[in-house]
């Protein structure tokens, strides 16, 4: 089955950290932009965190640099997001998607889109950071 895969979400307490996981079934990443993307109880989406392998390009949204890394792990086709020092504001569910890297550049992925948009878009796994 051709998906995307998100894991690692769970309860955590202000100034804790959690590792997401995006792992992508039935094609390979090395040539799309990926990106992760969260939305909070009545807020819109937002776009985190976007790299292209290809050119190893990255982009951070303001809020989460210096405290969030996204990485890549080609042999098993997955992507994380590494969150330190989380905070009671970032709770949300966050999604990876994933867009043909030919057609995009790492800021433009970070724009949310609609779902359909992306190539591949994943079922979300919740974030929740509370004491």
């Amino acid at each position: 089955q051709v998906q995307l895969v998100e894991s690692g979400g769970g309860l955590v307490q202000p100034g804790g950290s959690l590792r997401l996981s995006c792992a992508a079934s039935g094609f390979s990443l090395d040539n799309y932009a990926i990106g992760w993307f969260r939305q909070a109880p009545g807020k819109e989406l937002e776009g985190v965190s976007c790299h292209i392998s290809s050119d190893r390009s990255t982009y951070y949204a303001d809020s989460v640099k210096g405290r969030f890394t996204i990485s890549r792990d080609g042999a098993k086709n997955t992507v994380f997001l590494q969150m330190n020092s989380l905070i009671p504001e970032e709770t949300a569910v966050y999604y990876c998607a994933a867009r043909r890297s030919m057609v995009t550049t790492v800021q433009a992925m970070c724009v949310p889109k609609r779902p359909s948009e992306y190539d591949y878009w994943g079922q979300g796994t919740q974030v929740t950071v509370s004491s």
